[in-house]
């Protein structure tokens, strides 16, 4: 192999492991179930698919301020995710990115993101995508080093892409988009409060103020993690009243919200590892469970 084609090969593997890096700081996995919400969104506010380039604008749009606010987020948060080996990785702290490098790309694609679902969605679109950055970003981010009240922010920024979707399509925001906004909301709390857990003592460590940090007795990550799973089942049925096969939605919306209070009860009463995962798991499946319902519930 010549010189030229070694240093040709050199360059593609370092850009490559960039664009790897840019793709982390979005952290994808968060984006695309942030994606999945608004798009189901859109899709129930009419029962039916929405046009497709409304769809396609609407998704382009909201990646784009995702990917700005988790960017900034971890801009804000460098420091802590050192402390913590779950994300001393990360980009930033790891030193394969730049503070300079972060910001310009957060400001690019915040810019871009409002200014292009204004333009091509509505403005109504574009100024809840605003507002969900604001709070992710410089209410929720900072919170989370002074107290465990930054859970309740987080999760009305993660629901608010919910509003988001419905907004796109012009529909107005009925008790069915209020109700898809709390199924959201709520389903973060059991989520959270097994993720705090398990990461429990690298929390405390960085400083932050989660409920798993501040009352090590798990008693109140426990209770909160049931509560919300125990309220998600009432408001999870509130869909099917107006959905054309609500039959169907309330009988599999009943057993998966069932499974997941059964699996926080369990964590409540365990506080183990193990039960932690447990409740994590259920959360994993139960959300995107629910979002398939809404969008293939009717077609049953």
């Amino acid at each position: 192999m010549s010189t030229t084609s070694i240093s040709i090969a050199g360059h593609r593997a370092a850009w490559l492991v960039r664009a790897g890096d840019y793709l982390e700081l979005t952290k994808p996995r968060i984006g695309a179930m942030v994606l999945v919400t608004v798009g189901v969104a859109a899709f129930v506010a009419n029962w039916g698919p929405p046009s497709g380039w409304l769809l396609l604008h609407t998704l382009l749009g909201t990646a784009l301020v995702a990917a700005s606010a988790s960017a900034l987020n971890q801009w804000l948060e460098q420091d802590t995710d050192a402390e913590m080996p779950r994300t001393a990785n990360r980009p930033l702290p790891a030193g394969r990115l730049s503070n300079y490098q972060v910001v310009r790309f957060s400001v690019l694609t915040i810019v871009a993101g409002v200014a292009y679902l204004a333009l091509a969605v509505s403005l109504r679109t574009a100024a809840l995508g605003l507002l969900t950055w604001t709070l992710y970003v410089w209410v929720y981010t900072p919170l989370k080093t002074l107290t465990p009240i930054n859970t309740t922010v987080g999760a009305v920024a993660g629901a608010l892409p919910v509003l988001m979707g419905w907004a796109a399509t012009g529909a107005p925001l009925d008790l069915r988009a209020w109700s898809l906004f709390l199924i959201v909301f709520l389903w973060q709390f059991p989520h959270f409060m097994a993720i705090a857990w398990m990461y429990r003592g690298q929390y405390a460590e960085a400083g932050l103020k989660m409920l798993s940090t501040v009352d090590p007795t798990g008693f109140r990550s426990g209770a909160q993690a049931i509560v919300a799973a125990l309220a998600l089942i009432p408001v999870s049925l509130v869909p099917c009243l107006s959905q054309p096969a609500g039959g169907v939605y309330f009988a599999w919306a009943l057993l998966l919200g069932a499974i997941q209070l059964a699996c926080a009860i369990y964590f409540f009463t365990q506080l183990s590892e193990r039960a932690a995962r447990r409740l994590l798991l259920a959360s994993l499946v139960y959300l995107p469970a629910m979002m398939g319902l809404l969008v293939l519930g009717p077609l049953a």
